[in-house]
């Protein structure tokens, strides 16, 4: 009998170091939760949006960006990575070819297919919406999921809303504003949209009022009633804005009786810090704000 309990004893030691043999580092991470998963940081990251890109660099990971958008030119650094295509178009050959562990894109059409076509092939690919502020903000933090930086991640998001409510005090009079996407075919930011938070925030409202499409057209009536008392224009590129600015009020002056021709309030503005929903933008709405309220920055 006693022979018959050791031979059960031995048996039962060897299972358990086959078993610590086998899991090899889990035996070690076993736990009443379970195993720990390991988080994989990734070393090479490729980026398909220029907000994208600025997020990725403001958490510190320049360094691990590969590749990024041809439109992605900030900060410097970036303009000099490989370019991927436009954020339009992404070029999945070239996304491959920078042997990425990271891609990370937009939810819309274009990118939606490439991403989709890269998880076939195996690649891990982040793809996120960014069309409001609460949707950056989600998409910092997912970000940092991704790349295993939750702390810097969650510094930066307490930075930008810091900075936003720091910015964002109501005024009295807030001044009916035309933001102009396009200018021909005329074609104006609605109240469905991230540039209608940027506008209140910066302390105006909207002279646009609801509407079925986010980015609606107008004809010269609707134009003559909204009643704008500011215009501002994104411009096409950062660069010739003065030759922006001639143009705009060239166009604008064929309505002299709309409050913001007639005091001559039309600004082309820089759309790199405005219409990129990234970390930038308390820089853009302290620009909207100086545009409608010059008066709180004259002695700056």
């Amino acid at each position: 009998m006693n022979r018959f309990w050791l031979i059960i004893v031995v048996i039962c030691i060897g299972i358990l170091c086959l078993g610590l043999i086998v899991s090899g580092p889990w035996g070690l991470c076993c736990s009443k939760e379970g195993p720990k998963k390991v988080i994989n940081t990734p070393e090479r990251i490729v980026s398909l949006a220029p907000n994208l890109t600025e997020i990725l660099f403001c958490l510190g990971l320049g360094d691990k960006v590969v590749a990024v958008s041809s439109d992605s030119d900030y900060p410097a650094k970036a303009a000099q990575k490989i370019k991927v295509g436009s954020f339009w178009q992404p070029n999945t050959e070239v996304i491959i070819t920078s042997k990425p562990d990271l891609v990370v894109g937009l939810w819309f059409d274009q990118q939606r297919t490439v991403a989709d076509a890269l998880r076939r092939l195996g690649y891990e690919v982040l793809t996120l919406k960014v069309e409001n502020l609460d949707e950056m903000i989600q998409a910092i933090q997912s970000i940092g999921d991704a790349a295993n930086c939750r702390k810097r991640a969650g510094q930066l998001v307490d930075k930008i809303k810091k900075q936003i409510k720091q910015l964002s005090g109501v005024s009295c009079k807030r001044p009916k504003v035309l933001w102009v996407i396009q200018a021909e075919p005329l074609r104006v930011a609605g109240r469905k949209t991230f540039v209608n938070e940027l506008i209140e925030l910066a302390g105006g409202q909207n002279a646009i009022g609801p509407t079925i499409d986010r980015y609606p057209s107008l004809n010269s009536e609707a134009i003559l009633s909204c009643g704008a008392e500011i215009i501002i224009q994104s411009a096409m590129t950062s660069a010739a804005i003065e030759t922006q600015q001639e143009s705009a009020e060239k166009f604008w002056s064929r309505f002299p009786h709309l409050p913001a021709v007639k005091n001559k309030r039309i600004y082309v503005v820089n759309p790199d810090t405005i219409l990129r929903l990234g970390p930038r933008i308390p820089q853009g709405i302290k620009l909207i704000t100086e545009k409608l309220h010059p008066e709180n920055y004259q002695q700056e």
